[in-house]
């Protein structure tokens, strides 16, 4: 029977392990922390999880988060200009943000309680080999710079030079939920953008802070400010900074109780985004295939990563289950399968992070007066391969817009509406 190695217990490795469990496939993760490990930990992010995603893991018998209490309905957008343009999309299936220190656990006692093998070892580039003649496939889920570097840049890309944002997430206390309930995604052009999003973590429903800050902009203190060298003056300069660049949060933000959740639920750093090649080659010829963040690194700006890394998993599961010859034509097949989606996510990802072209400001004016096109533009959030078809050039974006506008012109003659130009 076939044999699945999986290096890494991330959602990538942890739902791909479980998918391959289900069609009764031996599965063996390897990752260097125990469940015990990982809940204790530091915060690792600030992910939340869209509808597609909480679908796949309905399938999978590991959904056990309902997002009747722990979703959101919708996106509240704020650009603070001259003139501050405010607008909400909304879903019309939720979104969900879970504590990975509490997500990922319980993932991982799902997979050993279906028969699933867990081994805590770290592993590197001369273990491949080893493993890879253990197992008839093997796939790297972690996200390893070195194990990255086996990897090397995916074929036609030109690698980005550095960090796109600089970063500080964080869980905090005394904040009010939007209404409906949901996620901020507040721009100051020049300085950073903020996403407010509802989690729960192990202090209950709180609020997590991710700044995505500027390289060399007046925000970049939040990620080089340490908390623990005094906690008071960090929380003052969190709260100056909402007021400053992010009213809309901080008109919600209630002074008495506003605090980190814990010195532990606090992350600051960089990272450059980075996409790999789908496969590598080792010397006794077998292949690896690389799956979730050692594939494609995103920023978080618009929360793609393991909405991306989930999708993969599932696109290798799928080949897995329909083709158990793991050689080079595998490999392309799985290359091919998920190129679109997660270059996509890629792009689309860089394109938000990076400063902002006309086209893309275009579309934010058109959004602003357009329901129905903020909705798509929200829903999309689930289809990052439809929102790259809007996004990738000028003309798309226009595109979109005469489209969406177009669209409500035939309702509203319809419905014997005036039509404004």
């Amino acid at each position: 029977m076939t044999s699945v190695g999986i290096v890494g217990a991330g959602t990538a490795g942890l739902h791909l392990g479980l998918q391959l469990r289900q069609a009764g496939i031996p599965v063996t993760i390897y990752t260097n922390r125990t469940a015990e490990q990982v809940g204790a930990g530091r915060l690792p992010n600030s992910v939340a999880h869209h509808a597609v995603t909480i679908e796949r893991e309905q399938r999978l018998g590991v959904d056990h988060w309902p997002v009747e209490e722990y979703g959101y309905d919708s996106h509240h957008h704020y650009f603070g200009l001259p003139e501050p343009i405010v607008f909400r999309g909304d879903f019309p299936r939720r979104s969900r943000a879970i504590d990975y220190r509490i997500y990922q656990p319980s993932l991982m006692a799902d997979f050993e309680d279906r028969g699933g093998v867990i081994e805590i070892r770290d592993v590197d580039v001369p273990d491949l080999e080893g493993l890879s003649e253990k197992h008839d496939l093997l796939t790297v889920a972690s996200g390893k710079f070195t194990l990255g570097q086996f990897f090397g840049p995916a074929e036609g890309r030109q690698p980005l030079p550095g960090p796109l944002r600089r970063l500080q997430v964080g869980l905090w206390r005394g904040i009010a939920p939007n209404d409906p309930k949901g996620v901020s995604i507040a721009a100051s052009p020049g300085h950073g953008d903020l996403l407010e999003i509802p989690i729960y973590s192990f202090a209950g429903h709180v609020t997590a802070l991710l700044f995505e800050n500027v390289p060399g902009g007046a925000l970049e203190k939040l990620v080089d400010v340490k908390h623990d060298d005094d906690p008071a003056a960090f929380r003052q300069m969190v709260l100056d900074v909402l007021r400053e660049h992010y009213p809309l949060t901080f008109a919600r933000v209630d002074e008495a109780e506003f605090e980190l959740t814990s010195p532990n639920d606090l992350l600051q750093g960089q990272f450059t985004p980075t996409l790999r090649g789908d496969y590598g080659q080792l010397d006794n010829g077998r292949y690896v295939l690389a799956v979730g963040d050692i594939h494609s690194t995103l920023d978080p700006i618009v929360g793609q990563g393991a909405n991306s890394a989930s999708y993969s998993a599932q696109v290798v599961g799928d080949t897995v289950l329909e083709d158990q010859t793991f050689d080079l034509r595998f490999m392309r097949k799985v290359a091919e399968r998920r190129r679109n989606r997660v270059e996509a996510a890629f792009d689309w990802s860089n394109l938000m992070a990076g400063p902002p072209p006309g086209h893309l400001l275009q579309l934010v004016g058109a959004m602003s007066q357009d329901q129905d096109l903020r909705n798509e533009f929200t829903w999309n959030f689930n289809f990052p391969d439809r929102q790259w078809d809007i996004l990738a050039t000028p003309e798309r974006t226009a595109a979109a817009i005469a489209r969406s506008a177009a669209h409500a012109a035939a309702n509203a003659a319809e419905n014997g509406e005036p039509i404004h130009a």
